[in-house]
């Protein structure tokens, strides 16, 4: 059996030439009858789908990824699974370099591939924490997703718990009860 795996891991990867559509689309035109597709981080080695695919294949099976990064971004992980496959006669197929098996040079082309993911990754960590430095320093600057409502808006809706159920003042401003809870919680009395 032929399978295909296919991820993305932020909302701009949806958009761009890494959309699970369009790996999909290669998937299916290299020959992959049964598709599993996730939308996690390839840092987590936690992914569902990626589980209940590496559960399902059996030796003579074909597994194909569009790109090598699509599977694993850490050099030991991705070279660890594919070794494992290609141990249990697993034929994986990554688009963008060939099919991957147990010779000398696929080992060194794997190896090769996945020190650049993981520097790539390990790049975009280091640009993040540099960028977020940069905005500490900025007035104003806070830590986190911008509050969506104001302390005027919350308390005014704490205050019409008085008189009202969570799900009444829920529905009359559109601050949710998680977010009333935690607002009536925090206010000491």
């Amino acid at each position: 059996m032929i399978y295909g795996y296919a991820r993305v891991s932020t909302r701009g990867q949806m958009k761009d030439g890494n959309s699970l559509e369009v790996q999909e689309k290669l998937l299916t035109e290299n020959g992959a009858i049964q598709i599993f597709m996730d939308s996690f981080t390839g840092t987590k080695s936690n992914r569902p789908q990626l589980e209940l695919l590496l559960a399902k294949l059996t030796s003579g099976d074909t597994l194909i990824v569009t790109k090598l990064d699509r599977i694993a971004r850490s050099l030991s992980q991705g070279s660890e699974l594919i070794n494992d496959l290609i141990n249990k006669d697993i034929k994986v197929n990554i688009l963008n370099i060939g099919i991957m098996d147990n010779t000398p040079s696929s080992r060194l082309i794997r190896n090769v591939f996945f020190s650049f993911a993981e520097f790539e990754r390990d790049m975009i960590v280091e640009r993040t924490q540099e960028g977020k430095e940069i905005a500490k320093q900025k007035e104003g600057f806070t830590e986190g997703r911008p509050k969506k409502y104001n302390n005027a808006q919350i308390n005014h809706a704490v205050g019409l718990l008085e008189f009202n159920s969570y799900k009444e003042v829920e529905k009359l401003t559109g601050i949710s009860k998680s977010t009333l809870i935690r607002a009536k919680n925090s206010i000491s009395f």
